[in-house]
């Protein structure tokens, strides 16, 4: 007889619930300089387009060092623990942006998204795990993409509450680095009182065990240390596929100021463009998920489920090369919307895509390293990026948004290469 969810139980939906609002909290302290960018860049700090992107590239310099250290560190810890540290680290750095003054220049601000970077680095490796950890495959898709929501619903609280804080000229910019840190407060005190591992969780239900637990059971119980990862070529698979996150630090980062150089939006207008963006993407982030899940339960193979729900992924995203050209900021917006929700339903299945090739203890090095990849791409773009800008003025974001529109394709291009096919890895 088939055991239906209510009988299964949903305790697991709770562990996810915290993995939603922790990614939440992370994107709120990471998009909080996107939208407060202009602002400081033209009424507080007088920044230059170099300046922004050095503080950007401090971020994911960081970003790219954390995903190394943090992935090993919450395999060698555990999920609870490595998970509390990085938020603990991450969130004393976010407050620390508010003692930065103008005497410091972009530098002072560069120092705490340096430390930002490196404790936000430990969201996803966490988070991935998480999943692993406690959701058989079927359903690891649509969890992550559950989780991953949480990016949108970060980027879009940002610019809803930040222009509520901060006066257009700048005013009280300090308090908007502030806020986040009760809220990250709470979640610890949550995560430590709730989470266990499934098999010694007392509130888990036999029957919901047994759901978690329904995969074939893997040989690999001793941590796998990285040297034993960098040469599998899956591992290189994942990272090719986590190019495109250079694509998503551009949004995130550099979309204020586009909008700010094409149609002359400041805070309070930035506000409602920023939200639709991140509420579409939002969407494909939960719908990416569920769709390569769909076509599972419909007896595809996890190979093909997975790789042509990222074609569809990099389809959607080519209309955004047309983004600066249009003359129509909503249609702008929109079209950079689409590409966002794009990526996120890109994301939620790369991010499966090492959960179902990976034995569980590998899953956080492997999503650093690979992490570290997209980190490092981010890097390099912004480098390009801010010399472009510099020597083109704003018609360099001609050429980013059709890079940004073309990557998807060529990083499938090259994850198939590499992975034709998805055969469980034995390390």
């Amino acid at each position: 007889m088939t055991i239906t969810k209510e009988k299964i139980g949903s305790f697991r939906w709770r562990i996810l619930a915290l993995l939603f609002m922790a990614t939440t909290i992370n994107y709120v302290d990471r998009s909080i300089l996107g939208v407060l960018g202009p602002t400081l860049r033209d009424k507080v700090f007088g920044w230059t387009v170099q300046d922004y992107a050095n503080i950007t590239i401090s971020f994911q310099v960081a970003y790219a060092l954390g995903l190394l250290t943090m992935g090993g560190i919450v395999d060698r810890l555990g999920t609870k623990k490595g998970f509390t540290l990085s938020i603990v680290i991450w969130s004393i750095f976010g407050m620390l942006h508010a003692l930065v003054t103008r005497g410091m220049g972009w530098i002072g601000f560069a120092a705490a998204r340096f430390g930002l970077g490196f404790g936000e680095a430990g969201n996803f490796p966490s988070s991935i795990k998480t999943v692993a950890e406690w959701f058989p495959r079927k359903e690891r898709a649509f969890a992550s993409g559950i989780f991953n929501a949480g990016t949108n619903v970060g980027a879009i609280l940002a610019p809803l509450f930040v222009p509520l804080i901060v006066s257009s000229d700048g005013t009280h910019w300090q308090y908007a680095f502030l806020v986040t840190a009760v809220f990250s407060a709470i979640w610890v005190i949550l995560w430590n009182n709730t989470y266990r591992k499934p098999e010694l969780h007392p509130k888990l239900s036999p029957a919901e065990l047994s759901h978690i637990l329904s995969d074939p059971p893997e040989p690999v119980t001793e941590r796998i240390p990285w040297r034993r990862l960098l040469p599998v070529k899956e591992t290189w698979a994942f990272a090719a596929a986590k190019t495109a996150d250079a694509v998503w630090w551009f949004y995130l980062f550099w979309g204020g100021f586009f909008l700010n150089a094409r149609f002359g939006l400041e805070l309070k207008g930035l506000a409602l463009p920023l939200i639709i963006i991140y509420l579409i993407a939002d969407v494909g982030s939960i719908g990416g998920g569920y769709l390569s899940g769909a076509f599972i339960k419909r007896g595809w193979s996890v190979n093909k489920a997975r790789k042509i729900t990222l074609l569809i992924c990099a389809c959607l995203v080519l209309p955004v090369t047309m983004a600066p050209i249009v003359s129509n900021q909503w249609i702008a917006v929109l079209l950079i919307g689409l590409a966002a929700g794009a990526h996120q339903a890109w994301s939620a299945n790369v991010f499966t895509l090492v959960s179902d090739v990976f034995p569980k203890k590998a899953v956080a090095s492997v999503v650093g390293i690979g992490g570290m990849w997209g980190a490092v791409s981010g890097i390099i773009a912004n480098l390009a990026l801010g010399k472009v800008l510099t020597d083109a003025g704003p018609h360099g974001y001609v050429y980013a948004f059709f890079v940004a529109g073309c990557t998807y394709l060529v990083a499938l291009g090259v994850v198939q290469l590499i992975m034709p096919k998805m055969t469980p890895v034995k390390i």
